[in-house]
């Protein structure tokens, strides 16, 4: 696609991240949230796996501890405090009912108007054949889905009974970061850029297992990466780009 992307909506209050693994907001997404979150936003991030699977030379329960650490520590630099870990087995999601039911339940908690994920499309790029990984697939259509089952009383209603929770009709945008469709974006100043390195430098261990390049160097060159590239799309600005889906 060449056309010029869009302005993110702006005209919303809270908002929920929700992806697969801990690192996966930080590949990008990260500056936009510093943005929103020094305007004033609230935002949650929801992990869906505890990143066991991530770190070939740990063990899966010590890289579920080093990972979650990681990751909120590099939440804590763009400003969000709440990070939450649902425990789904990393690598091995299950799309279904279950998943769905999970990500219901925290949205109708959380009561956003916007929801932030991860590329849910086969590849990363419309012009190349680099696969996704099936947990990015699954948890990005798991929430496009529980975008609408959390405002439909009858789906889980088990929820609002147990929980005293109400249905959620209130998300107006499903953000998709990382997609190879981008449809709207996100500008990002010098001070959320450098906010958003940080924040993905946090995952030390991770990128360490990953490159040999030093963790600071590494998220510097993927965030500049992410930032120019949609560029020209966006008047000559950096930013973030998404593909969006309103509600």
């Amino acid at each position: 696609m060449s056309g010029a992307l869009e302005p993110m909506p702006e005209d919303w209050g809270r908002a929920l991240a929700i992806v697969a693994h801990p690192d996966d907001l930080e590949y990008g997404a990260a500056a936009a949230v510093a943005e929103w979150t020094d305007a004033g936003r609230d935002i949650a991030y929801l992990l869906v796996t505890r990143g066991e699977a991530g770190i070939d030379t740990l063990p899966p329960e010590e890289s579920a501890r080093v990972r979650e650490g990681e990751q909120i520590a590099g939440a804590a630099v763009v400003g969000v405090d709440s990070v939450t870990f649902l425990g789904h087995r990393d690598g091995v999601i299950e799309e279904g009912p279950a998943l769905r039911r999970d990500l219901t339940a925290a949205i109708r908690a959380h009561r956003p108007e916007l929801l932030i994920t991860i590329n849910h499309h086969e590849t990363w790029d419309r012009d190349s054949r680099d696969w996704n990984t099936p947990d990015h697939r699954v948890v990005g259509r798991a929430v496009l889905d529980a975008a609408g089952d959390a405002g439909n009383r009858w789906i889980f209603p088990e929820q609002l009974s147990a929980d005293g929770a109400e249905p959620w009709g209130g998300v107006r945008w499903v953000a998709v970061a990382g997609s190879p469709l981008p449809t709207h974006a996100r500008a990002v100043g010098e001070r959320s850029l450098r906010r958003a390195v940080a924040s993905l430098a946090e995952h030390r261990a991770y990128i360490s297992a990953l490159s040999d390049l030093e963790p600071l160097a590494y998220a510097q060159e993927l965030n500049a990466m992410v930032t120019e590239a949609a560029a020209p799309r966006f008047g000559g600005r950096p930013c973030v780009p998404f593909e969006l889906f309103p509600r």
